[in-house]
């Protein structure tokens, strides 16, 4: 198994958690944030794969060959007995997740970043309160852990790096309790663990690129 994506968290890195979750065996074809690692990409390594839309980041799992986040996020899920039992509100609370991202990705690659900052704060804050309510213990969905919680945490995660202060001690323990899970909890302790290193967003990014904290 082959999963592609820069060498940021971004949107791959839901992915990846849940890879090193499952302890299986894949290749981390990370690809560089320079020049020449983008040149490979877009020059050679795009449309070499046999994927029917190229972009990242990319899965590839014997014949099954994926882009677009949610849909590995769902490949993964159903292939590791990781959906929850509830279907429709599973495909609901991770597009409410996404959503989430996605409106973060829009005020950090604004330059307008700072003026921007308050009112995302303040609609996520509205967000995290229905959360709570939605959570059913200790996961998501119960006792079983299920891609979504993946997502939610390493999203949640993005979001905590900007602003710490708006998460409640509810959502700050279920986030724990899902970090605490085994492998995942070993991975973050590591010194390989890319958390460490890598942006939330590119580096590049006008308004707020989520540099790993130093230590």
């Amino acid at each position: 198994m082959e999963l592609g994506y820069w060498a940021l968290r971004g949107l791959g890195e839901p992915s990846r958690l849940l890879l090193r979750y499952k302890g299986v065996e894949w290749k981390d074809a990370t690809i560089p944030l320079t020049e020449e690692g983008a040149g490979k990409w877009f020059g050679e390594t795009k449309e070499s794969l046999g994927l029917d839309f190229p972009n990242l980041p990319y899965l590839i799992d014997g014949d099954v060959k994926l882009t677009e986040s949610l849909a590995i996020m769902r490949y993964l899920g159903r292939k590791f007995d990781m959906m929850p039992d509830d279907l429709a509100k599973g495909d609901m609370m991770e597009l409410v997740i996404q959503s989430q991202r996605m409106d973060l990705g829009k005020i950090s690659y604004n330059p307008d970043f700072e003026n921007l900052k308050e009112g995302f704060i303040t609609k996520f804050k509205v967000f995290l309160k229905r959360f709570t309510a939605f959570i059913v213990k200790p996961f998501i969905f119960g006792s079983k852990v299920t891609y979504v919680d993946i997502l939610a945490y390493e999203y949640l995660d993005h979001i905590r790096a900007l602003t710490p202060e708006s998460f409640t001690p509810e959502v700050s323990e279920y986030m724990q309790r899902v970090a605490d899970l085994p492998n995942i909890a070993e991975w973050l302790k590591s010194d390989e663990c890319t958390n460490k290193t890598y942006t939330i967003n590119s580096p590049k990014a006008p308004g707020w690129p989520g540099f790993p904290k130093k230590d």
